[in-house]
């Protein structure tokens, strides 16, 4: 693929992608594809990755994901490989970009991290910044109603999963994959920038759980109640 085939084969993924997950509703729709890919363009810049498989990678790494795909690790990588060979790119990039998605994954607060190129690293990066933050507590909330997973239950506690299995087969309520996962992400960020960038989203996900306990329990009610009017 030449240097001037690039952007048609970027438009082409980007239509591609966006009509295929055009009507998700789990909080991996074609959205968070779009922040994931515009994240990561500017991560690998203040990196130095390169452009083009960061972009097509970040473009593709929802293509097939495990989650809606009975469990399987490989659908995501075998779709991506799928599309871009019938785009005839190189095989260079396309081994570049499928080892990005097989990779991507987060697989339990147990697991290893698989050892990732630059730029699998800044789109690894872009994935978790959306997992975080404002936006990432209303795509964990929109994926637990999507799963019929309960918002909260005090007696259930949460896990730490010790291999990709388990962390699949959980089904906990929606404020444990807090601690099982998001609170975990900041600590985990493979670059600098996505570094920087996670200190603040990180810090919002422990003021709402603040705020959520609070509002759970009743604490802001008595409070609010027992507070002289001004």
């Amino acid at each position: 693929m030449s240097h001037a085939e690039i952007p048609d084969v970027l438009e082409q993924t980007i239509v591609h992608i966006r009509q295929r997950m055009s009507q998700d509703s789990s909080g991996h729709d074609w959205f968070h594809v779009q922040r994931v890919w515009q994240t990561a363009l500017a991560i690998g810049r203040a990196e130095g990755a390169d452009p083009c498989i960061v972009q097509l990678a970040a473009l593709l790494h929802d293509i097939a994901d495990w989650k809606f795909h009975g469990g399987d690790e490989q659908a995501g990588p075998r779709a991506a490989h799928v599309w871009l060979t019938s785009l005839q790119v190189a095989p260079t990039i396309i081994e570049a970009v499928c080892d990005i998605v097989a990779k991507l994954s987060f697989k339990g607060a147990g697991v290893a991290a698989d050892a990732m190129s630059l730029e699998g690293q800044v789109v690894q990066d872009a994935d978790r910044l959306d997992a975080i933050g404002a936006i990432g507590i209303a795509r964990a909330f929109a994926y637990g109603g999507h799963a019929g997973r309960l918002l909260y239950d005090p007696a259930v506690p949460p896990e730490t999963h010790q291999t990709f299995a388990a962390y699949k087969r959980n089904s906990g309520p929606t404020i444990n994959h807090f601690y099982e996962k998001l609170l975990l992400l900041a600590d985990r960020m493979n670059t600098a920038s996505g570094r920087k960038i996670a200190l603040e989203r990180h810090r919002f996900l422990e003021q709402f759980l603040a705020r959520f306990y609070a509002e759970w329990n009743g604490e802001d009610v008595a409070h609010l109640l027992e507070a002289p009017d001004r």
